[in-house]
């Protein structure tokens, strides 16, 4: 029944069987629209500086910014041109390699509840983790009391692969996109936390009665919502309701995929952790998910992503806005109704920042963007002309 329903689905949103025929990220397709005044030039200005290594930032009411910091382990809240290093718990997050304090979640009854929520690593008996934990801000925002750890036992070895993208979709379910620690079995091991995309309770915690493993013997089976994936960077809730993720490839093939509940995606390293196998397998058993979009080689290191949405964007309104770290740049991709590319985007103002992590949707239709160099960091608020 669940092979059945994956095809199914795979027929339904029409995803391309093969990407080899797409324009590269970096450069027009030539379906792209040709008047270059439908496309509005685009204003970058460095809202919040002095930053290191933040992985994501959330609106908050008011005009606060929340923002986490990776490596130093910093809840961050910025208004009014003026930074606060909240009271948070930091000595309890575990740092190394590609984790640390990561992807942020804001509620969206947070006026009523106050609650945030973060994808951070942590400390176990016997070494570490990566987890999923529920705050509470207090009313003068100058800290957060921790409510509940939602879910522990995402796999972290070296840190490497920790992935960590929160997303609370307008179903008020909170997925979650994790990386496979770069442990082989993981990403096809369904009783395995890695290399999946989840769906829980931002509540409780537990996993939704509608996931499609909901029935398992096994808890952790419960909580997944797809699997075979590498390392998922971004998530993104498309205005007609689907859910979008983006990840890394090793030397090729970052994705864009649309999350098909049960959905094998087909990365299966093994023996061992052998990355020159492809992202998506065809010679597992039973079918696999095919991206929507694959960057061939070389990758850009795509991570966070967001929908554009508002007509002042012209041409861009309706695209995935996706953030890329070793390319340093953002790229907008144009898919239609049933998730074919029609034409990907990259304005040069959009390439004079370095490496950039993560895409947020402002309450205005302005993108923020964090960059990710290490030291002198910023929070970038892209806005059209």
């Amino acid at each position: 029944m669940r092979r059945f329903s994956v095809l199914l689905l795979c027929t339904v949103l029409a995803i391309p069987v093969s990407a080899s025929a797409q324009a590269p990220p970096d450069q027009p397709s030539a379906s792209e629209p040709s008047r270059a005044a439908a496309f509005p030039t685009l204003a970058v200005r460095r809202q919040v500086g002095g930053l290191a290594t933040p992985w994501d930032v959330q609106q908050l009411p008011k005009g606060r910014l929340l923002i986490s910091e990776r490596d130093t382990k910093r809840l961050i809240l910025w208004r009014h041109g003026k930074k606060r290093v909240l009271r948070f718990p930091s000595k309890r997050v575990w740092s190394s390699s590609e984790a640390g304090l990561m992807s942020i979640a804001v509620d969206p009854r947070f006026r009523a509840n106050r609650r945030v929520y973060t994808c951070q690593a942590g400390f176990t008996a016997t070494g570490h983790d990566v987890r999923i934990v529920a705050w509470r801000m207090n009313r003068h925002f100058t800290g957060v009391r921790r409510l509940k750890v939602l879910l522990r036992g995402l796999p972290a070895t070296s840190g490497r692969h920790s992935g960590c993208r929160l997303l609370i979709a307008r179903s008020g379910a909170l997925l979650v996109g994790t990386g496979d620690a770069a442990v082989g079995t993981n990403p096809e091991n369904l009783d395995s936390l890695g290399g999946k995309v989840l769906r829980l309770s931002r509540f409780t915690g537990k996993p939704l009665a509608s996931n499609p493993f909901a029935g398992a013997t096994s808890v952790r089976r419960r909580y997944v919502l797809n699997y075979g994936h590498r390392n998922v960077q971004g998530l993104a809730e498309r205005a007609d309701g689907t859910v979008w993720s983006v990840e890394h490839g090793p030397d090729r093939d970052d994705e864009i995929n649309v999350v098909v509940p049960g959905g094998d995606y087909g990365w299966n390293p093994v023996p061992g952790y052998n990355e020159s196998v492809p992202m998506t397998d065809d010679s597992l058993p039973g079918p696999q998910v095919r991206a929507a979009w694959s960057s061939g080689s070389p990758t850009l290191a795509t991570s966070g992503a967001a929908w554009v949405r508002g007509a002042q964007w012209g041409e861009y309104d309706g695209t995935l806005a996706v953030a890329a770290l070793k390319a340093g740049r953002l790229v907008f991709f144009k898919f239609d109704g049933t998730g074919h590319l029609l034409w990907t985007r990259t304005p040069d103002v959009l390439t004079q920042f370095g490496r950039l992590r993560s895409v947020t949707r402002a309450r205005n239709g302005d993108l923020l963007v964090t960059t990710s160099n290490g030291t002198g960091d910023f929070v970038l608020r892209v806005s059209p002309g």
